[in-house]
């Protein structure tokens, strides 16, 4: 039981995520990182989308893993605009210093 009230805060920060995606297809010019940016602030998330050189969109976003999971999941459903051909994910812990989402 120690362990339960000894973790109460640090399981919470222990629960923060780093999510990185690349998703490619047809994500440019479409509204793809406005979509993505209204489903990241619905879930809480902080971070940003950018269009990258090579056609496809970066999508960084921290907060809980079970909220960027479902962001993820947004990302494959096939519901976003333009088409969405491949996400490439990677995880790591939480950075800090974003606040809030944007588009770059």
């Amino acid at each position: 039981m120690a362990e339960v009230s000894g973790e109460s805060s640090g399981e919470s920060r222990a629960d923060e995520v780093r999510l990185t995606a690349w998703v490619r297809g047809q994500v440019q010019g479409v509204g793809f990182r406005w979509w993505t940016r209204a489903r990241a602030l619905e879930l809480g998330l902080a971070g940003w989308a950018r269009n990258t050189a090579d056609g496809r969109v970066e999508v960084v976003a921290e907060g809980a893993r079970d909220r960027c999971d479902r962001l993820l999941a947004a990302l494959r459903s096939g519901r976003t605009p333009g088409a969405v051909d491949a996400v490439v994910e990677q995880w790591g812990p939480a950075k800090g210093g974003v606040d809030g989402f944007a588009e770059r």
